[in-house]
């Protein structure tokens, strides 16, 4: 674990840190960093920045859209080097911006530089809970070629026809509630996809509280196609 944080250099209590910023992202000091990032129970992206940094200003929309939208998934501060140096010295921060992930009580990844919030999406992912029942694309790939798993389309019949998973069935969102007995006689497990898998997230959602699991496609389509994995079309 790291030490030493919550005191500057001289060992008096660190100074606020970002009280005149303007980002609605919070800023961490050196006096709240372990309680704040180290114990958090959630994953933490740290952004550290100043107040110097033009690529900070630049990307910051960015980093404050990416934070809205993990909201309650991951926890995104930021570090301001000036204001908080004991942090930087000990995490060995050499440039800004830099964006650290710390998950379970230590550090899960690093990125330096300007980065937009596909590549901080991208970051965080791996440390995200996953939904019970959900299957990325790759997966559900490596199963199908197994023979475990039979794809089922819930989008409408024309979207079927037009282009499916291979070997996929088509059971359109409206009905596949009035047909859980055809579901599970599949010649293997159902495997539930749309477009872009919202709609199949919450309909696995929905069922499992009935009693009835079933796993569904990350992403939909749209992610196995993301994939280059093989598609059916007429």
């Amino acid at each position: 674990m790291l030490g030493g944080f919550g005191r500057g250099p001289s060992g008096a209590p660190a100074k606020g840190a970002g009280a005149g910023a303007k980002s609605g992202i919070p800023y961490v000091t050196e006096r709240e960093f372990e309680r704040e990032v180290i114990r958090s129970e959630l994953p933490v992206l740290l952004e550290f920045t100043a107040d110097w940094c033009a690529p900070c200003k630049q990307i910051a929309p960015e980093v404050e859209a990416f934070a809205r939208e993990v909201e309650g998934k991951v926890k995104v501060v930021k570090v301001d080097i000036d204001r908080s140096p004991v942090i930087a010295q000990q995490l060995r921060i050499q440039s800004v911006p830099t964006f650290m992930l710390f998950a379970e009580q230590r550090v899960a990844d690093v990125i330096v530089g300007a980065v937009g919030k596909k590549k901080l999406h991208a970051m965080v992912e791996p440390f995200l809970p996953r939904p019970a029942g959900a299957l990325k694309a790759v997966e559900v790939a490596q199963l199908l070629r197994a023979g475990q798993v039979v794809p089922v389309d819930t989008r409408d019949a024309a979207a079927y026809a037009r282009a499916h998973l291979p070997g996929a069935k088509s059971m359109p969102f409206d009905e596949i509630e009035n047909r859980l007995a055809e579901l599970h006689m599949l010649q293997g497990q159902p495997v539930v996809y749309c477009r872009s898998g919202d709609k199949t997230r919450d309909l696995a959602e929905r069922l499992a509280e009935q009693g009835v699991p079933v796993a569904f496609l990350e992403g939909g389509i749209l992610a196995w196609e993301a994939e280059g994995l093989p598609i059916e079309r007429p």
